[in-house]
């Protein structure tokens, strides 16, 4: 009888032993996420957004980890978002002027509104994202949006003038595409990935993009000219999501840690995007490269050119005027 009680007894304490060394493991088992980043590793947004998927994990003292592939090799660029929604990965950046179209609400970042800077335009885009919340990014964790400085010209002959514009081939995304024909040329869709190649081979004579492109994508060794037309500068909104189920999963905690580093990433991507045009800039005029200053009546042409498109937008888009004007109302208050 004793041995039996005995017996009992040992099972017990090795069954409680097993379930305490289970939970133990449940427990210490970190959160493995995966991240697609449609930048290439070495640029500097790649960077900082992976810098983000590390502070998160020092935040939360490893209980998340955090998978990060670059250059679009999880998820091609125009793919991030939808990869994000379907869940072939759990977090994504990219462009939300990859799909055109799909996101109406949010192309209003994306307007030739005149950003002088990346802080001050991916200041106006994530604000504009947080206090409009639209229906359109329902379908996932919106993290963080960021966007780059002024989109300028840059071509492989010079452009001085509308005139010298008319007929070019342009590389052009979602709304920028729209900037292109109305100055005169003729857009052609693609993202930033295929550019270099494009302007290498001739099929485009030109590209549409901040000038760090220049440097960051390489783009300087392919062009010869940038025009400064910053007075028609676009930007380009890109979205930093996560799955909606990952998201509601994640304890209480994790998610204050996601949303407060966010927050700070925020002003480290809008001061990288500045960094990385200024050496964008030094770049192409190390590869003897020429910037061209529009003068003050020619800049008053290009813009004279665009302002149907932001017209347009107001009277056609969900609630166009009303994300008009409060985009430029943000772009006011973020140079304050």
């Amino acid at each position: 009888m004793k041995k039996r009680i005995f017996l009992f007894f040992l099972i017990a304490v090795i069954g409680i032993a097993f379930m305490s060394v289970g939970a133990h493991k449940a427990q210490a088992d970190p959160i493995k996420l995966t991240y697609s980043i449609f930048f290439p590793p070495t640029h500097a947004q790649a960077i900082a957004a992976m810098n983000y998927a590390k502070e998160v994990e020092k935040r939360t003292n490893g209980k998340v980890q955090i998978t990060a592939f670059p250059g679009g090799t999880l998820t091609k660029a125009p793919m991030v978002y939808d990869g994000v929604v379907k869940g072939i990965s759990d977090i994504g950046n990219s462009c939300f002027a990859y799909t055109r179209g799909r996101f109406p609400v949010m192309e209003v970042v994306d307007l030739p509104m005149g950003y002088p800077s990346g802080k001050v335009a991916t200041c106006v885009a994530n604000d504009f994202a947080k206090s409009v919340n639209p229906k359109e990014v329902q379908d996932v964790k919106v993290l963080y949006v960021h966007a780059h400085g002024p989109g300028l010209l840059h071509t492989k002959k010079p452009v001085r003038t509308l005139e010298d514009l008319k007929g070019m081939k342009i590389r052009a995304t979602g709304l920028s595409a729209k900037v292109v024909e109305a100055l005169g040329a003729v857009p052609v869709a693609m993202p930033q990935g295929d550019t270099y190649e494009a302007l290498q081979k001739g099929v485009v004579e030109g590209t549409f993009g901040p000038i760090e492109v220049l440097k960051g994508w390489k783009q300087g060794e392919v062009i010869k000219y940038t025009t400064d037309c910053s007075s028609v500068g676009y930007t380009t909104a890109m979205f930093v999501v996560m799955n909606k189920d990952k998201w509601n999963a994640l304890p209480d905690d994790v998610k204050k840690v996601f949303d407060d580093t966010a927050e700070e990433w925020v002003a480290v991507h809008g001061k990288a995007w500045d960094a990385a045009d200024e050496e964008g800039r030094k770049f192409t005029l190390s590869l003897g490269n020429e910037i061209i200053a529009l003068s003050d009546e020619e800049s008053a042409k290009w813009r004279k050119a665009v302002e149907p498109i932001i017209k347009n937008y107001a009277d056609k888009a969900p609630n166009g005027e009303a994300n008009v004007a409060k985009v430029n109302e943000l772009i006011d208050r973020c140079q304050k």
